[in-house]
Parts: C-alpha cells; structure tokens; sequence
C-alpha cells in the first residue's frame, strides 16, 4: 500500500448527484494513490420548495446529508483540493462560489498558497459549458497563488473523455457515470496526489 503522507480534500457541491457520485470516485481514488482524504460537500442555498420539487434532487440530498459541510479547516488542512461543481450558465453554482468567496479572510494571509488545485464538473448536455466552467473555477486557484494541476493529454484514455481541463460528465440523474468519466476520475485524483507528494517533498527539501 502507498504510504499517506498528503492530505487531499475532495469538496463538491451537486444537486441531483451526479457529481456527489463523481465526487466520491476521486476521494477513493485519492485514498487508494496514497493520500488521507476528506469527502465535503458545500451547504446549499436552494430554498426547501425548490428541492422538495424535484425528486432527484430530494433524493441526493436525503443521500448525501451524513456529508459534512465543507468549512474553512478542511482548507487549512489540505495538501490539495478538487472542487467539483456542476455547470451554470458555463460558470461556477452559487453553492460553490458562496464557499469560495468566504475564503477571503484565508487568502488576504496567504494561507491558501502553494497548495494543489483541482476540479471536476458536469452538465446535461453535451458541449453545455463544462470547459468554462471549469476554466471559470481556475480563476480562483490564480488569485490563491494555488498550484493547477489539470489531467490534460498525460493518458491514452484523456482522448477518449476529451476533457484536458477536468473529469466531466454529460448527463444527469437518468443517465449514469460511464466508463469513461470513471476512468477520468481515477486519472485525475491519481495525478493529483503523485504532484502534490513531489510538490510537497519538495518544498520540504528546499526550505
């Protein structure tokens, strides 16, 4: 077994459960490549009724209410973290960004630098903004002073999902993971915890 030497916290937010299921992928995958992992989800914004209206999203959320919500230690904490959200309008939900923006107290000391980023994302339709959204989401990692780490072409099976930018899925509720996000999934927590290990050795070494 690999030895657990870096933290990886996988937090998500998602509503009908497709990327709480994608979530979950990475964090296995993540434990299995050698790192300790925290599961968190975002807490959500949706009024009840909104929820209440539409089954799958009821259902997921009944599903994955033992979740902890993510918080600012699960940051502090980390080595690395992959976000996962799905599509808005190309962009980020406001269940994520809501967490990303209270990290402001966090960022102005410099104590989200130097860690790995990641992130992963659906829609439900093809070409429905998954590349912007997730592009989107870099954008806070920029201002992090956070380290990328995007799977892009490093597998043979990258050309199959052809998303250099993160694991994506197209789909929902009625239509499952399929083999290839999985396998998305697995390549990109994999690569995140062999770059945050050289990353933190590394800086370990140096300093």
């Amino acid at each position: 077994m690999p030895v657990h030497d870096v933290k990886v916290a996988v937090i998500y937010y998602s509503s009908t459960g497709t990327i709480a299921e994608l979530a979950q992928l990475i964090a296995d995958a993540a434990e299995h490549a050698g790192a300790d992992v925290r599961l968190r989800r975002t807490a959500e914004l949706a009024p009840q009724t909104a929820i209440d209206a539409n089954p799958a999203w009821a259902a997921n959320a009944k599903a994955t209410a033992d979740i902890l919500e993510a918080t600012h230690e699960d940051m502090l904490w980390a080595d690395a973290v992959i976000f996962g959200t799905p599509t808005r309008f190309g962009n980020v939900t406001s269940q994520l960004k809501q967490y990303l923006d209270m990290l402001g107290g966090l960022w102005q000391q410099g104590r989200l630098a130097d860690k790995v980023y990641s992130g992963f994302t659906a829609s439900a339709t093809p070409h429905g903004g998954q590349e912007s959204t997730l592009l989107a989401l870099y954008n806070t990692v920029h201002h992090f002073g956070g380290i990328l780490i995007a799977p892009g072409y490093t597998d043979p099976a990258k050309f199959t999902d052809g998303n250099p930018y993160g694991t994506s899925h197209v789909g929902g509720p009625e239509t499952p993971l399929d083999d290839p996000a999985r396998t998305a999934a697995r390549i990109q927590a994999v690569r995140v915890v062999k770059f945050t290990k050289a990353i933190k050795h590394g800086l370990s070494q140096a300093s």
